[in-house]
């Protein structure tokens, strides 16, 4: 695009932004005549997708702003009107999170579903992520918009939506709503209605207390009981988001007493000070948590991240040390715990990820317990989970995916760090009851059901040359599939773009879940390798799994060396073959 129409679009743009800071934005760039910086937010616009919209705050198309903010909104509520009868009266619920730019994108989301005559039932203060996906489903909602970027650095802010089901979109509404933007006229166009007047005229509606006393109600009712609580001293950090004071409520209602903060992280601060990338499964973003461990001399860190849908876990070992969980190792210890210490058993159902571990799906095959895998996102797990309900009567106890995200019941129809929280407490209370810790249980699960090892690398590909990079990486695999991957034989490829799983003698099959551009490797041995573009971020990720047995007579630690000396072939071998 040339340097001319790039002007003309900024100009327009700024002509009707309403913002006086991406204004007074673009009137520099524009004053210093930087082409560069007007092709970076000019030359494309953030897509909507079933994440929503996610990017850089910023003037133009391709950054979050108040003007992306209010089209996309408009674009929302055509669609709702159109698909959904009684989306005006039983309305849109809107939470935010403490992020630059959601306190005022909330108030936007509000005018404009007010304008189109939608009731705007609007938390009236930050809320996480979980509860306003809960506040969907018990208010009867017909949508919910959540102002956030999640775990992103604090340059980014986002816009994800929910339908009335309480889950993330998926096709075909995703598509609907994109369409329904792409039809959205100038700014000026848009129907706005000022707060005042959408109280006056009952288009807008405060949520708080009630909401959240019937979101907590949910989560008492996930207790299994079980003693142990009176041993068990915990370290939380909200890591500058919005979930502490919810997270501590929920602890209590747990029983959990002995509970440690740090101070410096529990109240939502939009430009995190003590964390650059505020994703707990960043290396040093539980620093201050696990200082706090050890000065209260607290065996448990529980860690939310800013809208607190995720959860991080350290745990004091025998060792007298602290040992940070990964994902897998949480998800594989909740589903053990939801399945095997569950008094009311029954025909229930887990759900994880195609990228996450198999040992969870081996721990519920082993009890009898429905399982299955679907893509990544938890959009994926909940409407599916919905579906299954609905089809066997089965009832969901979990869902899980390896990035931090769990789903315990059906509190919330998304990943809910909070609930999470709660129950992992719970989990290592029986643990403690039982005289051991919750690195005793999981070593009983390796024992049981094999080491499972995991790994993911990421390699990120900014710009439109880094996207081209990574669509020739994945066609490259495609078209010239690795034989052997550190040193084990490939004895099948499941591509889920085309749809079909083929085995080494050529026989193939055809796959269930809706194309996506992953390939998946199975390898001799029980292990695996998956390759999949990120869906948020301009990276290429690679996920590695190997199965390691444990004999009777030896210990972890030997099991575990073996099973890192195959996943670092494995890992060096890919990243060589995938960059070739």
């Amino acid at each position: 695009m040339d340097a001319e129409k790039l002007r003309e679009m900024a100009s327009a743009w700024l002509a009707e932004d309403p913002d006086p800071e991406t204004r007074e934005e673009l009137e520099d760039i524009l004053g210093k005549g930087d082409e560069a910086a007007l092709a970076d937010r000019f030359g494309g616009r953030l897509e909507f997708g079933t994440a929503g919209l996610r990017g850089l705050i910023g003037a133009g198309p391709n950054r979050m702003n108040r003007s992306v903010v209010i089209r996309t909104t408009a674009g929302l509520a055509a669609y709702l009107l159109e698909h959904v009868p009684d989306a005006k009266e039983r309305g849109v619920v809107v939470g935010y999170d403490g992020r630059r730019l959601s306190d005022a994108a909330k108030d936007d989301v509000a005018a404009v579903l007010a304008g189109h005559g939608i009731l705007a039932r609007v938390f009236s203060d930050v809320a996480p992520t979980p509860l306003t996906a809960f506040a969907v489903s018990h208010l009867g909602a017909a949508g919910g918009v959540m102002v956030t970027a999640s775990h992103n650095p604090a340059a980014y802010n986002g816009y994800k939506v929910y339908w009335g089901n309480g889950a993330q979109i998926v096709p075909p509404h995703d598509r609907g709503i994109a369409e329904a933007i792409e039809g959205v006229g100038e700014l000026a166009s848009i129907p706005r209605m000022s707060e005042d007047e959408a109280r006056r005229l009952g288009l807008r509606e405060d949520l708080g207390d009630e909401t959240i006393a019937a979101y907590l109600e949910r989560v008492r009712a996930l207790s299994l009981g079980g003693g142990g609580r009176d041993r068990v001293r915990i370290a939380y950090t909200a890591m500058h988001g919005v979930g502490g004071a919810l997270a501590l409520r929920a602890l209590s209602a747990f029983g959990f007493a002995d509970v440690h903060v740090v101070r410096a992280q529990m109240e939502p601060d939009p430009a995190f000070p003590t964390v650059e990338f505020p994703n707990p499964e960043e290396e040093g973003t539980l620093d201050l948590a696990l200082e706090l461990a050890e000065e209260t001399s607290a065996g448990l860190v529980l860690a939310n991240d800013p809208d607190a849908d995720r959860l991080a876990v350290a745990v004091r070992g025998k060792d007298g040390a602290m040992h940070t969980l990964t994902g897998n190792e949480i998800g594989a210890l909740l589903a053990s715990h939801l399945i095997e210490d569950d008094p009311a058993k029954g025909d229930r159902l887990v759900i994880t990820t195609i990228v996450s571990t198999p040992m969870v799906g081996e721990i519920a095959r082993a009890s009898g317990v429905r399982y299955e895998e679907v893509l990544t996102g938890f959009k994926w797990i909940a409407n599916r989970a919905m579906e299954l309900e609905a089809a066997t009567g089965t009832r969901f106890v979990l869902g899980f995916e390896e990035a931090l995200g769990y789903s315990v019941d059906a509190v919330c129809r998304d990943k809910d760090g909070v609930s999470a929280a709660a129950v992992f407490a719970e989990l290592a209370a029986r643990a403690a009851a039982e005289g051991g810790g919750v690195l005793d249980r999981l070593e009983a699960l390796y024992r049981r059901f094999g080491l499972h090892r995991s790994r993911q690398q990421g390699f990120t590909a900014p710009g439109a040359e880094g996207h081209a990079k990574i669509e020739r990486t994945m066609a490259r695999l495609r078209s010239e599939p690795p034989e052997r991957i550190g040193g084990a034989r490939v004895v099948g490829i499941r591509d889920y773009h085309t749809g079909t799983a083929t085995r080494a003698d050529g026989t193939q099959t055809k796959l269930t879940l809706p194309r996506s551009n992953v390939l998946a490797f199975d390898l001799e041995g029980d292990s695996r390798v998956i390759a999949r573009p990120s869906g948020t971020e301009p990276k290429i990720k690679f996920y590695f799994d190997v199965r390691e047995p444990v004999a009777a007579s030896e210990t972890l630690e030997a099991a575990r060396e073996r099973a890192e000396e195959r996943i670092d072939r494995l890992a060096g071998d890919f990243a060589a073959l995938a960059s070739s």
